[in-house]
């Protein structure tokens, strides 16, 4: 089976509907997304909308949690604040109550993958993981790990192997996963990449071959941003569209 699996969208539509376009070439079973659907972008509900209607299962994230009322973000930056403020106003009353039922977690047993937006060590404080430190917190929950585990949030493309006493870091290309090892694999951003790269990211998991795979693909950074300034969202929101951080 193929696996269809993107994260932190943020508000994104173009960005998300070049993703989707791009995964019709791809054969994909079914579709999963790793969280934070809201935030940053311009258009919370049409994405919202759009990932209820093609995704299997999605996961909370801590932008989906503030925005439904499910986390304190007092502690967030002012601009951040306001965007998150500003969606859950945009964000009809359906695409809100889907954002308060999200799990923080997925469990997909038959293909020993497990799904997540942060670091599955403390569901619910979202935390990093974007160097070999943080991924050796894992260690101490190998047991609960999948074969492969999904995170987002770092809008980062990352790949920790692990054993059960040690983690390394790989470079974020295709790979087959070897028995005796575990995977904590960070799927990219579709709608805000970190990575300097301002291509859209997204990925696809074999569950057959054990391969997964990074995808990038061009969106139209101009009308996402655009839609930002509409919104009357903080402008470097827009900014870092283009550069990729």
């Amino acid at each position: 089976m193929r696996l269809g699996v993107f994260s932190d969208i943020h508000a994104n539509f173009e960005a998300l509907s070049a993703v989707l376009q791009a995964y019709r070439s791809e054969r994909i079973d079914i579709f999963y997304c790793l969280g934070d659907t809201v935030g940053y972008g311009g258009s919370p509900n049409e994405c919202a909308d759009l990932v209820r209607e093609v995704a299997e299962r999605t996961i909370l994230g801590n932008h989906d949690a503030a925005v439904a009322g499910r986390m304190d973000y007092s502690y967030y930056y002012e601009a951040a604040r306001h965007a998150l403020d500003t969606h859950a106003m945009m964000l009809s009353d359906d695409n809100a109550e889907w954002l308060r039922n999200l799990p923080y977690e997925v469990r997909l047993d038959e293909h020993d993958v497990l799904l997540c937006h942060g670091s599955p060590v403390r569901l619910e404080e979202f935390e990093y993981i974007f160097a070999p430190e943080q991924a050796r917190e894992c260690l101490g929950i190998w047991e609960r790990l999948g074969h492969i585990t999904l995170i987002g949030h770092s809008h980062l493309c990352k790949v920790f192997a692990l054993t059960k006493t040690s983690v390394e870091e790989l470079p974020p290309t295709d790979f087959v996963l070897e028995q005796g090892k575990k995977y904590i694999v960070s799927v990219g951003s579709v709608g805000q990449p970190r990575d300097f790269d301002n291509r859209a990211s997204y990925t696809i998991y074999d569950t057959t071959e054990k391969r997964f795979e990074f995808r990038r693909i061009e969106y139209d950074i101009e009308l996402a941003a655009t839609k930002v300034h509409r919104a009357k969202l903080d402008r470097n929101f827009a900014f870092r569209l283009s550069i990729g951080v």
